[in-house]
This record gives structure tokens, sequence and C-alpha cells, in this order.
């Protein structure tokens, strides 16, 4: 059997390879970020040891919410040039399908049989995964999610690339800017039941509550499935069925590139506004044509590594998941556990014309 804060802006975001196909829903931030519904908090045991070599020869297996996403590889290539360069074996299985959550179920199971010494998981659902994680934890395997959360008590550690309350509130409020603080919004989230999207909206939600949103109605959240066809039509969908529509959120570069792609083409093209989360690679040319005025993300490339560097940090003993606990990221610089065994990445930054030129992902 094997014994098992951020310091960076995104700001400092790394050139990593371009991708063409606008990117999955970039995951997400659960609402354990700000407050826990399990009374557990994140499953650990043991004392960590800040001092403790790293382990090398580990197998560290990731699980994406869909492989062959540019999103998710682009992510995972950050991953897995971290667990090479800190001496372990890289594997990476997963579901073709962003929506197949017995699909991961089954993939967990495979990573425990093959008994990897950790896993990095990206959750389709909060609480799904749970039975075969725990097994996982069972088995002496550390579990890490990573862009989007399970139940504390059912992994190790969350590596959120920012808080959840932050996503929420900064995409409304730089929707609103841009509309004058006036008119009818939509939401086109990405699956239904993805954790990430449903706590971003609450928080987008709680924000329009304030008095100075009085005159902005959010009329509607529409599901892309972040499959760019649904959300190119579901973008249609809405400009009918709400013809006076101002602005629309999109919180999932898949959703964001299909909408502007539908704008960019449309007599609503500067008319109707558009922000979200998106790569500057793919929204690009819909920010220099002015069909996007700004939106927001973060480097998916760097979220994957400090994945990996938390899996490798939990087994070697370093941390266990506790808040307060703090390691070294390589390069990266040195993190703070937070409530809940959250890890957060840093705060998104946001691209417009006269900084998207900077930027090659």
């Amino acid at each position: 059997m094997r014994k098992s804060t951020l310091r960076r802006t995104c700001a400092a975001l790394a050139a990593v390879t371009s991708f063409a196909l606008a990117a999955t829903a970039c995951g997400g931030t659960t609402k354990e970020d700000v407050k826990s519904e399990s009374s557990g908090g994140a499953a650990s045991a043991g004392k960590a040891d800040p001092n403790a070599a790293i382990k090398k020869g580990l197998t560290i297996g990731f699980l994406p919410k869909q492989v062959n996403n540019p999103y998710f590889t682009t992510a995972d290539k950050g991953g897995e040039a971290a667990v090479k360069e800190l001496g372990s074996s890289y594997k990476e299985v997963g579901p073709s399908s962003a929506t197949d959550t017995a699909g991961q179920v089954s993939y967990v199971n495979t990573l425990t049989q093959q008994q990897v010494n950790a896993m990095a998981v990206s959750a389709q659902d909060p609480g799904a995964l749970c039975t075969a994680l725990k097994q996982a934890m069972s088995n002496d395997i550390k579990v890490v999610t990573y862009d989007s959360d399970t139940n504390p008590d059912c992994r190790n550690a969350f590596v959120s690339q920012a808080s959840a309350e932050d996503l929420g509130r900064t995409e409304v409020q730089l929707l609103a800017e841009q509309i004058g603080y006036k008119g009818e919004i939509a939401i086109l989230s990405a699956a239904q039941t993805a954790t990430n999207q449903n706590t971003w909206i609450e928080f987008m939600k709680d924000e329009l509550k304030d008095p100075k949103y009085k005159d902005i109605k959010l009329v509607k959240v529409a599901y892309g499935n972040d499959d760019a066809q649904q959300s190119f039509q579901q973008t249609q969908g809405l400009l009918q069925e709400y013809p006076n529509l101002k602005g629309i959120i999109s919180p999932t570069t898949v959703g964001i590139k299909a909408a502007a792609q539908y704008l960019s083409g449309s007599k609503y093209k500067g008319k109707v506004k558009l922000t979200g989360l998106g790569t500057p690679n793919d929204m690009r040319k819909y920010v220099k044509n002015g069909t996007v005025d700004a939106f927001e993300l973060w480097d998916p490339s760097k979220l994957g590594e400090l994945a990996a560097r938390t899996a490798v940090a939990l087994v070697s003993g370093q941390i266990t998941g506790k808040e307060g606990e703090t390691f070294k990221a390589g390069d990266m610089g040195e993190y703070t556990i937070g409530k809940d065994g959250v890890i957060s990445l840093g705060k998104p930054t946001v691209f417009d014309k006269k900084n998207i030129d900077q930027f090659n992902f």
C-alpha cells in the first residue's frame, strides 16, 4: 500500500498552443467555494509535512469532462508537462461527450483499478462521481478536482480557476457597463446540470439584485450543452424570442464563440452586446470587428499545471487538503489551501481591443 493564494494573476499568462474550435464550459468553481453544504469539508487524512520530498515515479491520471476538447487539451497539456517535470508518469482518459456522466464514473473506476497514485478530475456533475471517487480514496488514491468540482468530501482538494463569486459578478458588471445598465439580457450556459455554470449563474442573479441594475432584466437562461451548433441555434432562438434583447452572457468558451459567430453575421452585430468566458485566440476577430467589446478568462494550461502539482504534493504528503496548508507549486509560486480544500489559481483577465494581441492561447 502506498502512504500516502493566489500569487499570480492571469496577466502573467503563458503562451500556449492556439486552438481553432471554441473550448468547453471552462469548467468551474462550485458553491463550496463560498459556503459548503457538506459538514465534513474536503476529504483529508494524516498530517501535512511541507518539507517532505517530492515523490517520483508516480502515475497521475487526468480525467477531463471531455477528451479531444481544445480547452481540456490545453489544460491537460499543462498538467502533463508538470507531471513529467516532477519525475512521474501522466495518463489521460475520459468521455468524448461533455454530458456523459456515466462515462466519467466508469473512467474513475478504471483509474482506480489501474492503481494510479492520484487523479485529477473535472466533474460533469457535483454528486454523481462521489461513490466512485470515495472508492478511489479508500484505495489510497489522492483525488484532485479541477475546473469543475464535486462535493468536498469526495476529493482531497479542488483547484479552482477563480472564485465562483468573482466570475459570476464580474460577468454581470462587464455586460452592464456595455449596455448602459438598461435592458433585457439573457445567459447562454453549457449543460443544465453543469456544476460550475449553475454556481456562476447563482452569483450573476445575486449581483443583479443590486439597485444599480434595477433597469436590467434577466429574461432567460438558455443551454447550448457545450456544443457549437446547439449554442449557435440557442443564440438565434434567444433573439427571435426576445427581439429587444440588449445583451448576452455566455460563461462557456464554446457558447461565447458560437454566439459571436451568429451575431457577427446578423443585423444584431454591435447592437446586442456579448460577454462571458472565452479564449483570446477564439475571440480575437470578434473583438476586432466590433462584435464583442470585452470578455474574460484564465490560462487553462496553468490550471492543469496547478492541478498536477497539487496531486503530486498530496501524494508526497506535503499537504492533505486542509485549510491553511501551503505548498510550493514550482515556478507558479506558493499556494494556500482555502476553506473546503479549495485552491484558487487567480482572478481572470479581461480581454479587449487594447490588450488581446498580447495573448496567444
